[in-house]
């Protein structure tokens, strides 16, 4: 009987020492160049056997067992069978996962939260959701996406096949986000090329599509002036506070809007009322608003299809570029007359809106939306570095730039609401708009009241394109890789399938290019990747930490990095993320309520049909069904009883491999001496 010994392997962080391996029934008839493939998950690619012994030195050569010694050159090329493209330079990488996280949703989205959530007490639950939630789990996808150097279906089905499906579902989330999202990128370069004016097109009341309704900031001024003096001379006893309720209650039943109001919503839109547009009636296209959906296409393509590469070194200047116009729009902010008091309004809590649960939903929606575990991009773009890189370092410093850039583009959009609020009268509550509009509302308006308004409103809007755009090339990424490492031959054509992908992008896109397609923007917006993408990221880290193991993960961290990691580490991973994003999906579906478009008040106000919310959940739901889906496929497919199959599941890629290598193969620890086992027989 021949022994067979299969020992593990002894870790080596640099990837430079050599591993002997023991082969069996070698036959002295064979060629010296003996070459030996292990089919056990690509852990080395080609061996060549140099066997130097003779039949007369060992008579049973046939009967025996031989040692060869294999020389290794690189960790990461032993765990992979086909080469892999790299990043050109290690800054690409970091400056693709800044840009991926540093994205509209820190202009639009974090200011406007903490504006509906009590200013500064915001930033509680948000700086507990990143600590707790989005850096772990961010450090933890760069992790996987690197030690397996796959894309997000592949990395999952390796490292949990009972979880297989969390890879699938991702990737449809972010196929639905890129639905709409270049979409709002598209609306930045419609107001881009409006912006090349000597007067901005929504600065004044006198163009075609203007109402008897618009009224310019001044005349909105005078109106609750003269209110305000009105109830000063007929009621002696109302306290200032008041008198501005009454006369801004005034003012919203009037209907009074602003000529950015009506820009956004009957230039870019045609959501005239007497049309009485919905969902199911959205109108005509409008070819202005297709012709910059499909320049955003183009720019993605032509910046993506040959690969990192080329979209490595567009990030140089979609990435940085933004934090020179932040820097100078935060300069000139502190020189605009009322920025002080939208600062105030900015950094003074009311920590009475903690007690909301819809705060914290909000908050962690907001971690994960901007720093982006759950969408398979931070596994895509890391499995494209060097095994050994240093992946902690740039998941840190990603997150805290993310962070930093949330709360400082937060200072910039208050001083600028505080300037509104003081030439219009009116309080800052009242001059915020609702979601995506704040920064195509009021920010414009802002601007157009300042000298040099159409400069302004370049960098601005600059800054709105290129904070997309590197956001919408990850998400893409993301598709791209997971799908072309299950498809290999879409890798070998990525021209042609990113092309591909880009006009099905844009032909979905074409009903929010309508009349009334902004409905249908924010429907998408508000399911498509709400609960779905903190569900996904709940079972991402309920499958890591316990079925996974800690142990493992360990392990691999200590592979490539040379070091485990720490203990917060594993409490996060283990408990700290489970349970906080565990009570977040909870609390937000108890207290769900259906989205309207607008406010009650507005004249664009939009009441979606129950039936559209049917469509939304499909939405959500359609991704997340992934998951318990291919868990029930998986455990159909596998043999044994129930205990077995759910053990087999669970069990990683890298344990199953070697339960089916070669039985021949015998693997051995000792890299010192070559041994020579004899299998006598009797």
């Amino acid at each position: 009987m021949v022994k067979r010994i299969l020992s593990h392997q002894n870790i080596n962080t640099c990837g430079r020492d050599d591993v002997d391996m023991i082969r069996t029934h070698v036959h002295g008839d064979e060629n010296d160049g003996l070459h030996l493939t292990v089919d056990s998950a690509s852990l080395v690619p080609m061996i060549a056997i140099n066997n130097s012994t003779t039949d007369e030195e060992h008579p049973k050569k046939r009967n025996s067992v031989t040692m060869i010694n294999l020389s290794s050159t690189n960790r990461s090329n032993q765990l992979r069978t086909e080469d892999r493209e790299q990043w050109s330079k290690k800054l690409d990488f970091l400056l693709s996962i800044i840009g991926f996280a540093v994205d509209l949703a820190n202009i639009w989205r974090f200011p406007y939260l903490c504006y509906k959530n009590g200013g500064g007490a915001f930033l509680i639950p948000y700086m507990l959701s990143v600590i707790l939630g989005g850096m772990p789990l961010f450090y933890l996808e760069l992790l996987l996406g690197q030690y397996y150097r796959r894309g997000s279906i592949t990395c999952w089905k390796k490292i949990c096949p009972l979880f297989a499906g969390i890879g699938w579902a991702v990737t449809v989330i972010a196929f639905y986000t890129d639905f709409y999202y270049n979409v709002v990128i598209s609306w930045g370069l419609y107001y881009l090329f409006a912006s090349f004016k000597r007067i901005l097109p929504w600065s004044q009341c006198n163009n075609p599509w203007n109402t008897e309704s618009c009224s310019t900031v001044e005349t909105r001024r005078d109106f609750l002036d003269n209110c305000t003096k009105f109830w000063n001379s007929t009621e002696k006893a109302l306290q200032p506070m008041n008198l501005y309720e009454n006369c801004s209650e005034a003012l919203a039943r009037s209907k009074i809007v602003s000529p950015a109001q009506e820009y956004f919503h009957l230039q870019v839109y045609r959501l005239q009322p007497q049309r009485n547009l919905s969902l199911g009636r959205l109108g005509n296209v409008n070819l202005e608003n297709l012709a910059c959906l499909a320049i955003i296409y183009l720019i993605c393509y032509f910046s993506m299809w040959k690969g990192i590469k080329t979209s490595g070194k567009v990030v140089w200047f979609t990435a940085l570029f933004p934090y020179v116009v932040l820097t100078i729009l935060m300069i000139r902010g502190l020189f605009l007359t009322g920025s002080m008091k939208g600062i105030e309004y900015y950094i003074r809590p009311d920590l009475s809106k903690l007690s909301d649960a819809s705060v914290w939903v909000d908050a962690a929606s907001q971690t994960f939306f901007s720093l982006g575990p759950g969408f398979g991009v931070l596994m895509a773009f890391a499995s494209y570095n060097d095994f050994h890189h240093n992946v902690y370092r740039d998941a840190m410093i990603t997150v805290a730039v993310n962070s930093l850039t949330s709360f400082l583009s937060g200072f910039v959009i208050f001083m600028f609401l505080g300037y509104m609020s003081e030439i219009s009268g009116r309080a800052i509550s009242d001059v915020a708009e609702q979601g995506s509009t704040l920064v195509f509302i009021v920010y414009p308006e802002a601007i157009a009241t300042m000298p040099w308004a159409p400069v302004w409103a370049i960098f601005f809007f600059l800054m709105l394109l290129t904070l997309g755009l590197d956001s919408s090339f990850g998400g893409s990424e993301a598709i791209i890789t997971a799908l072309s490492d299950v498809f290999p031959v879409l890798r070998r054509h990525r021209e042609w399938f990113v092309g591909i992908l880009f006009l099905f992008y844009f032909l979905i896109g074409i009903p929010c290019c309508t009349d009334a397609g902004v409905y249908f923007v924010e429907l998408l917006q508000n399911y498509a990747a709400f609960y779905s993408i903190i569900i996904a990221v709940l079972f991402e880290a309920i499958a890591v930490s316990w079925l996974y193991g800690i142990k493992r993960i360990s392990e691999d961290v200590k592979e490539m990095l040379g070091s485990k990691p720490g203990k917060f580490w594993i409490i996060t991973w283990c408990l700290a993320a489970p349970l906080f994003l565990g009570g977040i999906v909870l609390s937000g579906l108890i207290q769900h309520i259906h989205p309207t478009y607008g406010r009650l008040t507005d004249p664009y106000y939009y009441q979606y049909p129950d039936w559209s919310h049917l469509v939304g959940w499909v939405f959500a739901l359609s991704s997340v069904i992934f998951i318990p889906g291919v868990a029930i496929y998986q455990l159909l497919v596998e043999r044994g009883s129930l205990a077995t199959r759910f053990r087999l599941a669970i069990t990683p890629w890298k344990e199953r491999e070697k339960k089916h290598l070669n039985p021949d193969i015998l693997i051995n620890t000792n890299l010192n001496e070559t041994h020579h086992i004899s299998n006598e027989t009797n």
